[in-house]
């Protein structure tokens, strides 16, 4: 009951058993938790299958359709501090995420980080098979992030994270509003608020093998007004907890 591995789904099937296998055979300790938005392929019941293999280390959640990354990651977040697991971790299902690297995110946690990011872009991260479209979009979203909520994070749009306990169980999970990419900046920026301690590991990002990129406009368009709405809706609070000091 120490650590926690959360993979949100959506039409996995190709990857679901490979990466489950990846994470499983470090023979670390890790559990996992799929979260699976009623998946047309057959991801949910290819895990069923896969849970007679792993037993007590592999837990499903079903959803009745597809409601969105953040949705899945707070319900999974709920699921594990029900559940008594100290450190819980964000993943993707295609191999963009080094199942190796958990151990280097666990291990930064031990040392009292509440928050540590996986990042592409502090020395030593990088990104593999991106096309150079992609990836300035990624860097342009990360600094514009930076410049508008002052977070000193260099990749704010990270999925590959990992939380302590006590972070998540401080976050209110309902202020948390985005489903998409914002999700994930939102989240960051939650615990920069809260003075939670962050750092930033180095990885290497390599882009999925097989299946769908869930990347669209709405996405992206959530990303550029997200930001400005999180900065707000952070501003806003603060000044009328100033007004109510003066009243």
């Amino acid at each position: 009951m120490d650590k926690l591995v959360i993979i949100p789904t959506y039409n996995e099937i190709e990857n679901i058993e490979p990466i489950l296998a990846a994470i499983f055979t470090q023979d670390k300790g890790y559990h996992v938790l799929i979260i699976d938005d009623n998946s047309p392929d057959g991801t949910a019941e290819k895990v069923k299958l896969l849970q007679v293999q792993y037993k007590a280390t592999l837990f499903l959640e079903q959803r009745v359709g597809k409601l969105g990354l953040g949705t899945a990651y707070i319900h999974g977040f709920k699921w594990a501090l029900q559940h008594g697991y100290k450190y819980i971790f964000e993943m993707d299902a295609d191999f963009s995420h080094n199942p190796k690297d958990l151990d280097r995110l666990y291990q930064a946690a031990l040392q009292g980080n509440d928050l540590v990011i996986g990042s592409r872009y502090v020395p030593g991260g990088k990104i593999e098979n991106w096309p150079w479209t992609r990836v300035l979009i990624s860097k342009g979203a990360s600094l514009y992030t930076k410049l508008i909520t002052w977070m000193p994070i260099k990749d704010p749009t990270a999925g590959f994270v990992c939380y302590s306990y006590r972070l998540l169980n401080a976050i209110n999970f309902d202020e948390i509003k985005f489903s998409g990419y914002a999700f994930q900046i939102e989240m960051k920026f939650a615990t920069y608020q809260l003075g939670y301690t962050i750092v930033e590991v180095p990885i290497t990002f390599i882009d999925r093998q097989h299946g769908t990129s869930k990347m669209n406009k709405s996405i992206l368009k959530e990303g550029i007004f997200g930001v400005l709405k999180i900065q707000y809706k952070s501003w806003f609070k603060h000044y009328k907890k100033k007004v109510a000091k003066v009243v």
